[in-house]
């Protein structure tokens, strides 16, 4: 009965350390300077779509729109695309306003969905290069160049922004959260030097034209396939760290709950319709980013109930298996407390830390039981961000 205890509290343990410890020290110590082309300006700057996937957006459609055509590039070949989900507000029409300043608004007559809606933009962009970006993000003025720019290198097919989690100077609630985006857009720098990242930034990422019109099922997820897609047709994906866009936080850490389960199950969903890209004798090193970065860390979600069960098999026997549960325990009952909170107040830092790792664990299990139970809702909700 210990060893099997032992081996269950192990399993979950070993996930963890590897995913998010022993994976990236290893990126960190092998990973070449750079892998991104060397900065200079391109003798000519290429023609671009700018696609917007929006549902009921009215109170910042404007506000979007504005800060888009305020970005520096050249106004002649820029085009920007509202991809109306069957909006029943007025996001439509204040977006049809922007008509004389390049901007185009395209309809979807049912809601299907986000990916639906970026699937759509595939057949009407322009430019070679698509954009792809949301309502509720805000790009730093320089930083469309920077991603543009990277793709004078004719390996590279996607180019992903770096997201910096911004809030209200009195919100601490999702201060953990802010320190988890800082952390991934590392690891991004990291596997854009050994290649290849295997996601991008939902947010804000471009992909050359004729990859973006290889549709993706409805219920998957395109930022996270649009790398995969990359690496099938031959190229690799980068995060630029210059390409900086501002996310707002979720005004509740309950919000933010629901897109993470949101997110996970349609990224399990999307990592088994890609399934063979994990094979490392056709994909190399890639598919060992693949499984290090994504695999590894969803099946340490899925497993950390073995390592519970394993310490209640120890704890009538063992004083420090007992402790460590009730510890366990104790912390997730506090963690709950946070979606508790009234909105638009903070809980208290400990507990909104609490809170996101009591949250990230539940959200995943969620996701796991979505996925595995064939749970496939392409309609999604956005995230109502301030």
């Amino acid at each position: 009965m210990t060893t099997l205890a032992l081996v269950l509290i192990a399993i979950p343990v070993a996930l963890a350390a590897y995913g998010y410890v022993l994976y990236p020290g290893l990126l960190a110590l092998l990973a070449p300077r750079s892998g991104l082309p060397e900065a200079g300006e391109p003798d000519q700057w290429p023609d671009i779509t700018i696609t917007i996937p929006v549902h009921n957006e009215e109170r910042v459609i404007g506000d979007t729109l504005d800060s888009l055509l305020a970005l520096d590039y050249p106004t002649d070949r820029r085009h920007i695309l509202v991809i109306s989900d069957a909006s029943s507000d007025r996001t439509d029409q204040i977006a049809a306003s922007y008509a004389d300043r390049g901007v185009q608004v395209v309809r979807l007559p049912e809601r299907r969905g986000k990916t639906a809606a970026e699937n759509e933009s595939s057949l009407h962009a322009r430019g070679t290069i698509v954009v792809n970006t949301d309502a509720t993000t805000r790009i730093h003025p320089d930083s469309l160049k920077a991603l543009v720019r990277v793709f004078r290198d004719p390996t590279i097919g996607v180019a992903s922004g770096r997201d910096v989690s911004v809030a209200a100077t009195t919100d601490e609630a999702h201060s953990a959260e802010a320190g988890y985006v800082g952390y991934e857009m590392w690891l991004r720098d990291f596997e854009t030097r050994w290649g290849s990242i295997v996601g991008a930034s939902g947010c804000f990422f471009a992909i050359r034209r004729e990859l973006s019109h290889q549709l993706v099922p409805e219920a998957l997820s395109r930022d996270f396939a649009s790398p995969l897609i990359a690496r099938e047709r031959g190229f690799r994906s980068v995060s630029v760290p210059d390409a900086i866009c501002y996310v707002p936080r979720a005004r509740a850490l309950k919000v933010e709950f629901r897109r993470k389960t949101r997110t996970m199950a349609r990224g399990l969903e999307t990592l088994y319709f890609k399934r063979h890209l994990l094979n490392p004798f056709r994909y190399g090193r890639f598919a060992f980013l693949l499984f290090s970065h994504k695999l590894v860390r969803w099946l340490a979600f899925l497993a950390a109930p073995l390592g519970l069960l394993g310490l209640a098999l120890l704890a009538p026997t063992s004083g420090v298996a007992r402790g460590l549960l009730l510890t366990i325990l104790a912390a997730g009952a506090l963690g709950g407390l946070a979606y508790l909170w009234p909105e638009g107040r903070n809980p208290p830092r400990p507990i909104a830390l609490l809170g996101f790792l009591a949250g990230t664990h539940v959200a995943a299990l969620l996701a796991w039981g979505k996925a595995l139970g064939g749970d496939r809702n392409p309609i999604w909700e956005p995230t109502r961000r301030t």
